[in-house]
């Protein structure tokens, strides 16, 4: 249970707040090269940390991201027109690059010199790993970008998907975190239930997650502090005396990995504060031995795990709060515990029902929510911390990204952090 202070200090991420002033010490996801595909073409919006920004490829083919708003009298630059070099205002025809400067005011006298003295806010870009990154924050703090796996591995061995949630970030991280959820919210019926035929089923199985994780419906939770953030250890029963282990990753500010198993691609997510009340979420699935296989683009395309289908242009699931997530009360009632169809849809629902910022001084937390509150005090501490003038070790130390999240069977008397030290470690 956390007090409505601290709720409001980890949820509030728009400028001159603390958790906003945090995030803005860390490369963010902001939007996919997609798109702005070409040089010149249309700008796009982009909404993060409260602001709302634009997008841009100039001439060059570098991307801008600079304030919505002409600083003249506040016109929006997304009617403007991309040409040589920079974004033209429709309005009276100023003209910005890449880096904020004014390339032109033609309705200025020249002899004035106003141009030369005008800049808009504008933020720098990389585009890296399949992504276009900013950094929202000082200039003299820029930090490292995360050296993520995912990151490293070829266009032809991973995926992404970016959606629009309508909840702050905290709850959709959270989500993400919950190891225990799986058993109940994305389970099918069967499996809830453990009918024979799904005992018989996964004895057959050669997943350890299909074996042994939705036969254990109470397991227990360690949590270790890491460089990075926070591994995430999840325990259940397995026969001759092992237990089955399941990792999962928190990676500062907001990155988390579901655990995998070695052959299988992984998956992972960035959680990006929109604004206060809605957030990114980004879904990337790689596999770092090879191109993504035929059974994990099916998986992709099919829409039954990580991601979901969303507009083309705005990023809104197709299932969404709307048209009640596509609710089928009759497959709920004979195939899986929601009626609603893929685990993304199935977060997404339950999480937005809670609310756009969950009321948490009315929680009554359990031993399952161990890695939540481990997870809120950890950012709680970061986001103090630099108020107090101490600067976030994981934003300037990229290279502690360099991990992955497992699953693995242990012998009980053997910590799960060092019986899977080499599977947790990256190799790409």
């Amino acid at each position: 249970m956390l007090s409505i202070e601290e709720n409001n200090l980890l949820t509030q991420t728009d400028p001159g707040k603390p958790a906003g002033q945090y995030f803005r010490r860390f490369w963010l996801p902001a939007l996919l090269p997609t798109e702005v595909p070409n040089p010149d073409c249309p700008p796009v919006r982009v909404r993060l940390l409260g602001e709302d920004l634009l997008a841009f490829r100039d001439t060059k083919g570098r991307v801008g991201l600079i304030d919505e708003f002409c600083p003249h009298r506040r016109a929006s630059l997304f009617w403007g027109r991309n040409e040589e070099w920079g974004l033209r205002c429709v309005y009276h025809g100023w003209k910005f690059d890449v880096n904020g400067t004014c390339m032109d005011m033609p309705n200025e006298p020249p002899e004035y010199g106003f141009g030369n003295k005008l800049r808009t806010t504008a933020y720098p870009t990389r585009e890296y790993g399949g992504l276009v990154w900013t950094y929202l924050g000082p200039p003299e703090h820029e930090p490292e970008l995360p050296k993520l796996e995912w990151a490293r591995v070829a266009d032809n061995q991973r995926y992404m998907s970016k959606r629009f949630q309508e909840t702050n970030y905290l709850q959709a991280i959270e989500g993400g975190i919950d190891s225990s959820h799986s058993n109940f919210l994305h389970a099918s019926l069967d499996a809830f239930r453990v009918t024979d035929s799904y005992v018989e089923k996964v004895k057959n199985s050669g997943t350890l997650r299909a074996k042994y994780h939705l036969l254990d419906k109470a397991p227990r939770f360690t949590v270790k502090k890491t460089d990075y953030g926070l591994v995430i250890g999840v325990r259940r029963n397995a026969e001759d005396d092992r237990y089955y282990w399941r990792l999962t990753q928190f990676l500062l500010p907001s990155h988390t990995m579901i655990p995998y198993e070695k052959g299988l691609a992984i998956h992972g997510h960035c959680w990006v504060p929109r604004d206060d009340q809605t957030c990114w979420v980004w879904t990337i699935s790689w596999n770092p031995e090879g191109p993504l296989s035929e059974e994990e683009w099916k998986t992709i395309r099919d829409e039954t795990f990580v991601h979901a289908q969303v507009d083309p242009v705005t990023f809104r699931p197709v299932r969404n709060k709307a048209n009640q997530y596509l609710l089928n009360r009759e497959k709920q009632r004979t195939a899986n515990m929601t009626g609603i169809h893929g685990f993304a849809s199935q977060d997404q629902a339950i999480q937005e029902s809670m609310g756009p910022i969950v009321d948490r001084a009315r929680e009554r937390l359990g031993t399952s929510d161990t890695a939540i509150i481990a997870a809120r005090r950890l950012l709680l501490q970061e986001i103090r911390d630099l108020a107090e003038g101490r600067e976030p070790y994981t934003a300037r130390h990229g290279d502690v990204y360099w991990v992955r999240s497992a699953s693995l069977l242990l012998k009980r008397d053997v910590e799960f952090d060092e019986g899977s030290r080499e599977l947790t470690k990256a190799e790409v």
